[in-house]
């Protein structure tokens, strides 16, 4: 039987990720974070106004999405309670961040350098997705108390490096879903996928019918340079 819920908080599954940015002074920011979607090479994610990565995505316009997968959980975590702004923003403080300038030494994690944007990969994520802004809509707009405080952010993927432990065998542009474990957050704890539960009607359509103009035109810009 259902009942009536007011849950504060609903995180029902969504993958883990660590987005890679420049601070303005070029050090780098790494923040986990798991509100986010995506169509096709596009991806839309939301992000609280006065965190550090918002900032510095509407000045650069550029980030990395490192996927972490089971294996990066503790680097994760260590994440968890950190921010890049000083002075920690008074929300933040509340839930007990702390300020952390060099992220990458916290964590434990090795930097990368990007191909295509100036923000930086993290070598143990299987999965990095080199993104650009494409727009920012505010969220709540028409709510006076919640107005202005979370931002959402439509990025375009420009580039995609892929662990090869992770593809389908003979395949270079294919994920293996019985490899690939992200780490998901549901109700603020770490989870990942099990087995495949049933196959799927969907899984019949070959995936090159789901291609975009978006990936399109990276394929042929970055085979001239």
């Amino acid at each position: 039987m259902h009942v009536v819920s007011e849950p504060s908080i609903l995180y029902f599954g969504t993958p883990v990720v660590l987005i890679g940015t420049k601070n303005e002074n070029e050090t780098d920011n790494l923040a986990p974070m798991s509100s986010i979607f995506w169509l096709g090479w596009r991806c839309v994610i939301g992000l609280a106004a006065l965190s550090k990565t918002t900032q510095n995505l509407m000045r650069t316009r550029q980030c990395v999405l490192n996927l972490p997968s089971v294996n990066e959980v503790a680097a994760v975590n260590r994440l968890a309670k950190t921010t890049g702004s000083n002075p920690v923003p008074e929300g933040k403080l509340l839930r007990d961040y702390r300020y952390e300038e060099n992220k990458f030494l916290i964590a434990g994690l090795t930097k990368q350098e990007s191909d295509t944007i100036n923000a930086p990969r993290v070598k143990e994520c299987p999965v990095q997705m080199e993104a650009v802004v494409e727009a920012v809509h505010g969220l709540a707009e028409g709510d006076v108390e919640l107005r202005g405080k979370i931002v959402t952010f439509e990025l375009r993927i420009q580039r995609v490096h892929l662990e090869e432990n992770i593809l389908m065998e003979g395949h270079t542009n294919r994920v293996d879903p019985d490899k690939w474990k992200p780490l998901i957050m549901s109700f603020q704890e770490f989870y990942s996928l099990g087995g495949k539960v049933h196959s799927s009607t969907l899984g019949e359509i070959p995936e090159h019918l789901y291609n975009t103009k978006d990936r399109e035109r990276v394929i042929k810009r970055y085979a001239l340079n």
